[in-house]
């Protein structure tokens, strides 16, 4: 594009685009963390009041994403084509630390209902064309899309940046990105440079959340804040009634303060607790008013919270931290939810991971990773179970079923792709015997005849 255009779709569309998002987004950040909206008290309210308010709120959506978040991990790509059709792409995600990165795309898309991937071109340690995946937040990056429920890539994409005085824009297309600034004060941006990519394509993986054909992706933030919300509030009110009316009031009727410039005034006494009152009138009556019971602010604190974890789908004990003598058979009952909760996020962030992957191998030159449609990411099983038990259960299905075990490697928990390729290496070069044979099948299949030698050995002959 020319950098006329470029500074007309930025100042007309993508800006005001970003700028209505991110105010959206900034609501859903502070429900995510620790900055939920304060319960509204009069204007007139203490201070002691107000901090009540602060100490009421807990971040319990953050609790939501992370127990979903915890249940995704990919460790590993898989071809029917064999370990050398992934290793470009596979390369690509160790090289770029994407174990690492992937945690930070997860916990964007199910904060916010969508994050980032890009794949931009650069170079290796060699020198060697390579791609480089980083993650983007969504409050720093925005996409546009012709169909936001279909299109795979996206038009175009702009990512804001704070640059000293100026912010700095980074606007992406299916041919080159485009840098330009805006200073302080103005509302303009200014042309700076573009850099062309060569892609084909706008190099921009959306990772997204339970979508629909409307191309909607709420989260797991934004529909629940009203439950959360109630929950701060129930909190609230215990702890003002904890605070201001949780212990018994001492009444005395009938007694008077001494005089005082010729007024009788009522008072309230301090005592210590060793303090004693006597009365000389006979009609004084002393009592005590009882104190607000707290039973039932705690019971709707506690059915606040069974809400929210009915409709987040997240096991009730993983917010209350109660967990008491539950067997195997009950634990997995109660976090059957989340389990097919947690499957459905796999499948659609698995098909961006696959995108980042693929679209990370043509940029490296491997036209046949980049086209391999059956290679999919794998993800690790993240079930709580015990390692006897899963050994156990592997070990029947290998041999009940005569399925090979080195297919059931990878299914180990806790076991990652580069676990399985070096178990691969070890057994493979042990395995002498099945090296010879690989061998021989190998010439045969060139066309070489195998020789049985009188001492045993073998002569391959041409």
């Amino acid at each position: 594009m020319r950098p006329k255009a470029v500074e007309e779709l930025v100042g007309d569309q993508l800006l005001p685009l970003w700028e209505s998002e991110r105010e959206r987004l900034d609501r859903v950040d502070r429900w995510y963390r620790w900055q939920a909206d304060d319960v509204r008290v009069p204007r007139a309210a203490t201070p002691e009041l107000r901090s009540l308010v602060e100490l009421s709120k807990t971040p319990w959506l953050g609790l939501v994403v992370s127990t979903i978040a915890q249940a995704m991990y990919v460790d590993g790509y898989r071809s029917p084509d064999g370990e050398a059709a992934t290793a470009t792409a596979w390369e690509a995600w160790q090289r770029n630390d994407w174990d690492a990165r992937q945690l930070a795309i997860h916990r964007g898309a199910l904060a916010y209902g969508y994050s980032f991937a890009t794949v931009m071109p650069g170079v290796d340690g060699d020198g060697q064309p390579a791609a480089v995946m980083r993650g983007v937040s969504p409050r720093r990056m925005q996409a546009v899309y012709q169909d936001p429920a279909e299109d795979d890539w996206p038009m175009y994409t702009i990512r804001c940046e704070s640059s000293g005085s100026a912010t700095i824009l980074r606007v992406l297309d299916e041919e080159a990105e485009y840098f330009l600034s805006i200073e302080r004060g103005s509302d303009r941006p200014v042309f700076i440079e573009h850099r062309e990519h060569g892609i084909g394509v706008c190099p921009v993986v959306r990772y997204w959340d339970h979508r629909d054909l409307d191309g909607r992706t709420p989260g797991e933030v934004e529909p629940f804040v009203p439950v959360a919300a109630r929950i701060n509030k129930t909190s609230f009110d215990r702890m003002m009634v904890q605070h201001f009316s949780s212990w018994k009031v001492r009444t005395a009727a009938g007694m008077t303060k001494p005089e005082d410039e010729g007024e009788v005034r009522q008072a309230k006494l301090a005592l210590r607790q060793d303090d004693m009152l006597i009365a000389e009138d006979p009609d004084t009556k002393f009592g005590t008013l009882d104190e607000t019971p707290l039973s039932g602010f705690i019971s709707a604190w506690e059915s606040d919270i069974e809400a929210l974890a009915a409709v987040t789908q997240t096991p009730t004990h993983a917010l209350t931290g109660k967990l008491i003598n539950l067997s195997a058979e009950a634990l997995a009952a109660a976090r059957a939810a989340l389990t097919q909760k947690v499957a459905e996020y796999q499948k659609g962030f698995g098909k961006s991971h696959d995108q980042t992957l693929k679209l990370a191998a043509h940029i490296e030159g491997d036209a046949g990773a980049a086209t391999d449609w059956q290679a999919h990411v794998t993800w690790q099983d993240m079930e709580v179970r015990s390692f006897s038990q899963a050994a156990d259960a592997l070990g029947k299905v290998a041999q009940m079923l005569g399925v090979p075990v080195r297919a059931l490697w990878p299914r180990i928990p806790g076991v990652t792709k580069t676990d399985v390729d070096e178990w691969s290496r070890i057994a493979d070069e042990s395995d002498t015997v099945g090296a010879l044979l690989t061998e021989m099948q190998a010439q045969a299949e060139t066309g070489a005849a195998v020789e049985v030698a009188p001492d045993g050995g073998d002569r391959a002959g041409f």
